[in-house]
């Protein structure tokens, strides 16, 4: 598995960032032109009400359990797009 397939594998994983401790899904992966691979991690929703994601570098995180499984990007034609419509089922 290349490194690609590997940090879009952490799409729906649990992370929490090993420096400030900011925990709660991957929800996006970002591949920059400098080299950098970052996730932006959306935290849990409390009192009802969405917190804010942050990105941090994918050497930073502690990666936990699957929350829910990641879109399958290889099956998809470029120019197609999946949007919310058509969210991966959650693991069961």
């Amino acid at each position: 598995m290349t490194m690609i397939e590997q940090t879009l594998e952490m799409l729906g994983l649990k992370a929490a960032d090993k420096i400030t401790r900011f925990e709660g899904v991957i929800s996006s992966v970002s591949f920059d032109a400098y080299g950098c691979v970052q996730a932006a991690i959306t935290p849990p929703v409390r009192d009802g009400k969405l917190g804010e994601g942050h990105w941090f570098d994918v050497k930073r995180l502690e990666l936990g359990d699957r929350v829910m499984e990641a879109p399958r990007f290889s099956d998809i034609n470029m120019g197609d797009e999946i949007g919310a419509a058509e969210k991966p089922a959650p693991r069961s």
